[in-house]
């Protein structure tokens, strides 16, 4: 194969495999991200990092263990215990004796922690209007729609089993 149908091979694949739905929705998720540790760093959660993410969206609002928030995250228990013990020394989470298995610990937020949570959620509505502003409240609400039309679906669990309580009780 001569170098000039080798590189235009090369152009087409990579074309290809960057405008893939999973790319696409990986690069939303991560603007998403980036923007959302931005604006709580502004709003005094100066230590926050993307990494820390993970486990509040998957923590819930109740209690869990390291074992459920790694198996939720698809990470391994030891980087999830690694980021629990940074947010800890935050003071956003909390570690006891799980009452069910005293071998374990429950993990649950603080008084710090909640309210990390009520300015996210303050910081995502932000984003939001910000995402409706650029490509139109109209798309985005569509957007938002049929995606989790499709999450419904596919039957995808992406949601912490408490958050997902509350949401079939309201």
């Amino acid at each position: 194969m001569n170098p000039t149908d080798v590189a235009e091979r090369r152009r087409a694949i990579t074309k290809r495999l960057s405008t893939t739905l999973p790319r696409i929705l990986r690069e939303f998720s991560r603007d998403f991200d980036r923007r959302v540790t931005r604006k709580l760093r502004e709003r005094g959660h100066s230590a926050i990092s993307l990494s820390h993410q993970i486990v509040f969206s998957n923590l819930g609002l109740g209690t869990s263990r390291v074992t459920e928030l790694a198996d939720r995250a698809q990470i391994t228990q030891q980087a999830m215990g690694k980021t629990l013990r940074e947010l800890e020394n935050l003071g956003y989470l909390e570690r006891a004796v799980d009452t069910t298995d005293r071998r374990a610990r429950a993990i649950s937020m603080t008084e710090q922690g909640l309210q990390l949570v009520e300015d996210a959620v303050e910081v995502i509505e932000e984003i939001r209007r910000e995402y409706a502003a650029k490509i139109g409240s109209q798309e985005l609400a569509e957007l938002d729609a049929r995606l989790r039309e499709a999450a419904t679906k596919l039957d995808l669990d992406y949601l912490p089993r408490l958050w997902a309580d509350a949401v079939k009780e309201s």
